[in-house]
């Protein structure tokens, strides 16, 4: 699962940056593709921040990556299920950034003064991708190796926040290096409203670390480069006792090479990750905490390679390729805590191996006409599925479930025209496949949080979407209009379903939905009001429900849950003198529920965000910036004693960037 083509909506062509699978396919006009610039995720105050502009985007809940628990940092576009696990595929230089053991994305191991910018593209994108892209892709691309820089920059703010980052890179003759880092702590804002909280309560503090560097090296005709990437963050969940921490090491080889108009790519890459976490149940009153859960060890790993071919015959543009994914985890925990101690230990996981090969065919039979043709096929595997869980205190085994080896084969394609009737217009049309596997954590590990109890189920199939869209782009002088409509089915969807609910315990449990139907119309307008003046703004419209569900029939009709109908953005960016740039960002979404049954509303929200950059010489700025300027209370999830959390309230970050 390697190379995929990764703030302005604009239809791409390819790059010279760098050839991979994101640029080979390129020109197909299926979809509307939304590009956010570096200097926009390097300024936002979380990665993700950014991509908020894309009102199709969204995590779990409406927490930031900065607020939320790492395990709720899963990614959804047009609202396709969101959950902890991604139905998002997203990638770094085509490298998958989803967690290998749940599916989620660890958003702040990306270094952000690194990133060329970030290409999100709507609908199903397994006939290129394979495994986990039912909404879409997100290609984060990295600025070369090459660019000769020399940065720092110091930031501090709102609740003791405070940050520094490196930036260095140079060249010499056919060898370049680049080398980033970065270190962050902040106390953190507390998610509760005042009148609810209680002694055991804390701010969500966090601070992490990141190291990346890369060497790169040009041949004649081929170039070679080498990441190595260390990330590890520590974090307060809210209370005295709950915490969790992240370790995270990478390492990625990319060979690339051309040869006259056709060009290749080789990916071979290595993740090893660890991840902890301590949960506990919280009295009533908030006047004591009890622990839960002790995640003392969740190791996993995945290790992947692809390559890819591209090139054109006879006027028909060809991409080609085959790559490779397996991953390995498991969750150990101490669990059931009872006279003061944990009682009970658990061991749960297993490995998921998926392959596959790919084919994507471009042509034009007309000036005006673009056609494209893709297909893939892979197939998966899953082994050593197991949960194992024993009494701590006289070390009997209590449980010892293997769960039987599964394999399958999946074929998905996708099938698309875009139309040119005149030099303002175009019109495109396209009809997909893509799947997803359940990933090791929804198979093997149940969890709690608080007084809701999810149990796993080893028995979940594969996620398969079939989706349709439609839409038009129209550009003119200093305007340009994209609008799409879309209808996905979504087979097998994995839900957390209420099995049974009373007031001191919810029960539910992993299941496979029959089906979930998402059907909507998104759209966006830019509009260049001047030479130094931007303005866009984009809406998401959306009804994803339940659509069938034999053995669930009371949720059939039912909303899906974390899903808004409607999503509005805006932007404004001014350069109101060469060197002092101004923006405002604004996001609103309706009211949405916290629980499939829809029994737990959460109102509707927005949020407006400003920033400023004042250039002082050519190498020194001083920056500003205001999150949540009005302070509006943006609750993200809310539990069945009716108890609610917010996302952040107005947050201050001035900051020095040196750049020489």
């Amino acid at each position: 699962m390697i190379p995929v083509r990764g703030n302005e909506a604009v239809q791409l062509t390819p790059f010279a940056v760098n050839a991979s699978r994101r640029e080979m396919i390129s020109g197909d006009g299926r979809d509307e593709v939304r590009w956010i610039s570096g200097e926009s995720i390097a300024a936002a105050t979380a990665p993700d921040h950014a991509l908020r502009l894309d009102p199709a985007f969204s995590l779990f809940r409406r927490t930031d990556s900065l607020g939320a628990n790492p395990t709720a940092q899963g990614v959804s576009l047009r609202g396709i299920g969101p959950s902890g696990a991604s139905r998002t595929l997203v990638l770094l230089d085509g490298v998958p950034l989803n967690d290998p053991f749940g599916g989620w994305v660890t958003w702040m191991q990306l270094p952000t003064w690194a990133l060329a910018g970030a290409e999100i593209r709507h609908g199903g994108g397994s006939a290129a991708w394979g495994n986990a892209a039912l909404g879409g892709t997100i290609a984060l691309v990295s600025k070369p190796v090459s660019a000769d820089q020399q940065a720092l920059r110091f930031d501090a703010g709102s609740f003791d926040t405070r940050s520094a980052t490196l930036a260095t890179g140079a060249k010499h003759n056919r060898t370049s290096a680049r080398v980033d880092a970065r270190v962050f702590s902040t106390d953190g804002y507390h998610p509760l409203a005042t009148p609810d909280r209680g002694a055991v309560d804390r701010a969500l503090g966090s601070e992490h670390r990141l190291m990346q560097v890369r060497l790169g090296h040009d041949f004649d005709g081929m170039s070679a480069q080498l990441l190595l990437r260390h990330f590890d963050e520590d974090r307060g969940n809210g209370t005295a006792l709950q915490n969790n921490a992240t370790r995270i090491d990478t390492a990625v080889l990319t060979l690339r090479g051309r040869a006259a108009t056709d060009a290749w790519q080789l990916t071979l890459y290595r993740q090893d990750l660890t991840y902890r976490s301590f949960f506990s149940a919280v009295a009533s009153d908030r006047s004591a905490e009890t622990p839960a859960n002790n995640q003392y060890d969740v190791p996993s790993d995945a290790g992947g390679a692809g390559l890819t071919y591209a090139g054109e015959r006879a006027g028909i543009r060809f991409t080609t390729g085959l790559d490779y994914r397996q991953v390995s985890g498991e969750t150990r925990e101490d669990f059931l805590y009872s006279g003061g101690a944990f009682t009970r230990r658990r061991f749960a996981g297993g490995d998921q191996a998926v392959g596959g090969a790919f084919v994507s065919l471009a042509h034009d039979p007309s000036p005006t006409l673009t056609t494209l043709v893709q297909l893939r096929v892979d197939r998966w595997a899953e082994r050593n599925g197991h949960r194992r869980e024993s009494n701590l205190i006289t070390g009997t085994p209590t449980r010892d479930e293997r769960s039987p080896a599964r394999d399958g084969t999946e074929p998905h394609g996708t099938v698309s025209l875009t139309w040119q009737p005149g030099r303002a217009w175009t019109v495109r049309g396209s009809a997909y496949t893509a799947f997803r596997l359940p990933t090791l954590n929804e198979l093997h590990r149940p969890f709690r949080v608080g007084n809701v109890a999810t149990e796993a189920n080893p028995a979940l199939t594969p996620e398969i979407l079939r989706g349709i869209e439609a839409g038009f782009g129209y550009r003119a002088g200093r305007a340009d209009l994209a609008l799409t409509g879309f209808l996905n089915h979504l087979d097998d969807a994995v839900a957390n379903v209420t099995l049974n609910a009373t007031p001191t315990l919810v029960t539910r449990q992993r299941l496979n939905l029959d089906r979930l139907r998402v059907r909507g119309v998104e759209g966006r307008i830019t509009y260049d009001a001047t030479e130094e003046l931007r303005l866009e703004a984009g809406f998401l419209h959306v009804d994803s429900r339940v659509a069938a569900a034999a053995a669930q029939p009371a949720l059939v009709g039912l909303r899906v849950a974390q899903v808004p109908k409607t999503t509005l953005t805006a932007r404004a960016e001014w350069q109101a003198r060469p060197s002092l740039r101004i923006s405002a960002q604004g996001r609103w979404t309706s009211a949405q529920f916290e629980d499939d049954e829809n029994t737990l509303p959460l109102a509707a929200a927005g949020t407006l965000d400003f920033s400023a950059e004042q250039k002082l010489t050519d190498a020194l700025a001083v920056t500003l910036m205001i999150g949540n300027v009005f302070d509006r209370a943006v609750p993200v999830s809310r539990s069945a004693g009716g108890l609610t959390s917010f996302a952040s309230p107005r947050h201050v970050r001035a900051g020095v960037r040196l750049v020489f």
